[in-house]
């Protein structure tokens, strides 16, 4: 029996590649015969380099770069051929910046990281976008690549609100040349009632008058670059560095969909008598650019059953099955809560030990 392994990331507990691996652990376990191909999976949040790289292979460039608020991070770039895989939440994700000071949370860092991929030779850059804690519109990414403005672009929003003239010229030469991809696993536009941060900024740490505020902001701020392109599908991505890699000329990709033809995930599907796909927490919500439903609608393409594993399970199996899902096990249910969370990598081998009972032919 041939089973393909493709899970998202367990947030918080453990990566995509810890958790393919923890699966597969558990499979081998129970069925020691069956051949285990793991292919881990990532929407272009956390976690969105390893999972390509892990597929892919490449050169993975070190770069010191800015942090949300200055300090200096460690990132990573993947180089795969003259593509360039940048992943922004190593240089502005939302566990770098612990919802402090949201208001001053820059991007900077990603313009820098994209300049290290420029110098690596690069002709084509895939930016992927989620998990962030910025809401600056990408301004500090503008100004990494050289864009200047009246009034600061790398302060977080707080930079924006007297800004009534921004040159995005120099940025656009750096990159005139350059394929740029934005892969983001939300439609957002960049402000209003669905903005990014109307919609994201609790999760970073505004406050009820602050998002009001900060919208405002970034309203201003697109005025004076492309109105029209903030209202774009995935402008409101990572705090709007959406808006500004369309700004320079990027193009818009589900992240999954980017992921899933980077690593050859429809044909290796076709090989496969099962898919087995799994996230931290699998609900309805997973419906919405989640890489688990985004597996399992390939799974049903290519005419294959798929199930998932999960730390919880909170949908019932009509919702499952609307998700196109075959079955749906939680560690949480099954293995236990304590266990679960002493020991995430643990309990998802138990786990996948136990599914193997019921689905392996050997």
């Amino acid at each position: 029996m041939h089973v393909l392994i493709a899970p998202d990331k367990f947030a918080g507990t453990l990566t995509a590649v810890e958790a393919a691996g923890a699966i597969a652990a558990g499979w081998h376990r129970q069925a020691p015969v069956d051949t285990v191909e793991l292919v881990p999976m990532a929407d272009g949040g956390p976690g969105f380099v390893d999972v390509l790289h892990a597929s892919l292979g490449g050169v993975l460039l070190p770069a010191l770069v800015r942090g949300p608020f200055g300090t200096p991070v460690e990132a990573r770039v993947l180089l795969v051929g003259e593509t360039a895989y940048v992943e922004s939440a190593q240089a502005c994700g939302l566990h770098l910046t612990e919802r402090k000071e949201p208001q001053r949370a820059t991007t900077f860092g990603v313009g820098e990281m994209l300049l290290a991929a420029l110098a690596a030779g690069a002709r084509r850059i895939v930016l992927g976008a989620g998990g962030s804690g910025t809401t600056d519109g990408g301004a500090g990414m503008l100004a990494a690549l050289g864009a200047t403005a009246d009034a600061p672009l790398d302060a977080g929003p707080e930079g924006l609100r007297t800004v009534t003239r921004v040159d995005l010229a120099p940025a656009r030469a750096r990159l005139r040349d350059i394929e740029l991809v934005l892969a983001s696993d939300v439609d957002n536009p960049l402000t209003g009632l669905f903005g990014c941060a109307k919609v994201y900024g609790p999760q970073k740490g505004l406050t009820e008058e602050e998002l009001v505020a900060v919208d405002a902001v970034l309203e201003r701020f697109a005025a004076f670059c492309d109105r029209r392109v903030s209202l774009a599908p995935g402008a409101g991505a990572a705090g709007g560095l959406g808006y500004a890699t369309l700004l320079l000329g990027g193009t818009r990709e589900a992240g999954l969909d980017v992921v899933a033809k980077a690593v050859g995930l429809e044909q290796r599907l076709r090989s496969a008598d099962l898919v087995i796909t799994g996230e931290g927490s699998f609900d309805f919500s997973s419906r919405a650019g989640k890489v688990p439903y985004g597996v399992a609608q390939l799974a049903s393409a290519a005419l294959r059953p798929c199930i998932t594993v999960a730390g919880q399970v909170l949908i019932g199996s009509r919702e499952m099955r609307a998700l196109g899902m075959d079955a749906a096990y939680s560690m949480v249910e099954l293995i236990g809560e304590e266990r679960s969370f002493a020991d995430p990598s643990g309990a998802l081998t138990d786990l996948s030990a136990r599914v193997a009972r019921s689905w392996s032919t050997s």
